[in-house]
């Protein structure tokens, strides 16, 4: 079965399409632009991404959206994590949080499935905390500070475990098991 993923970050497809070989799901990259709304719930940033996309190519589509939300900051940047990733990166973030002894964060995942019968969400969440400096070379965004609850490592140091528990794997793992029940 093959889904189309509306998105510019390839590694976002990457991450899908290790879930989806375990569903025999294939995720294939849309190129499609949508204007991404401005919400602090990045489950409705994915629907109205989602139904966007449908409204405008007529065929099944996924939306994907994540957001970082840590603890002291008020649960800032969440859903605007790419933005504020693009303005002020890793070090912005440690810089803001360097006073701070709470470190507590999680990751949201919110995939958005839009077809003729509508909008379906859904997400997956990781608990853990922001490390005190940015630490490995995988992975993308916010992985080189992102240390998972009960793991010593960042997702960027340790790669496997980011594939093996990350937020998106959570969320597009509930997404296959319901698509490939729908066939």
């Amino acid at each position: 079965m093959r889904i189309l993923f509306a998105t510019s970050n390839h590694h976002k497809v990457m991450e899908a399409n290790e879930v989806g070989k375990n569903f025999g799901v294939e995720f294939s990259q849309l190129m499609e632009r949508y204007p991404e709304i401005r919400d602090e719930d990045v489950s409705r940033v994915a629907e109205a991404g989602a139904k966007f996309v449908f409204e405008k190519i007529q065929k099944p589509v996924v939306v994907e959206d994540t957001g970082l939300f840590i603890e002291a900051l008020n649960g800032f940047p969440g859903s605007y994590s790419a933005f504020v990733f693009k303005k002020i990166g890793n070090q912005g973030i440690l810089q803001l949080l360097k006073e701070k002894e709470n470190r507590n964060a999680r990751f949201i995942s919110a995939v958005g499935y839009c077809d003729s019968d509508g909008v379906r969400i859904f997400q997956g969440l990781v608990e853990g905390s922001i490390a005190r400096e940015a630490k490995g070379g995988a992975g993308f965004g916010y992985d080189p500070i992102f240390i998972p609850e009960g793991q010593s490592e960042t997702f960027a140091q340790d790669p496997e475990m980011k594939n093996g528990i990350s937020h998106r794997r959570r969320a597009f793992e509930k997404f296959c098991r319901w698509v490939i029940g729908r066939k």
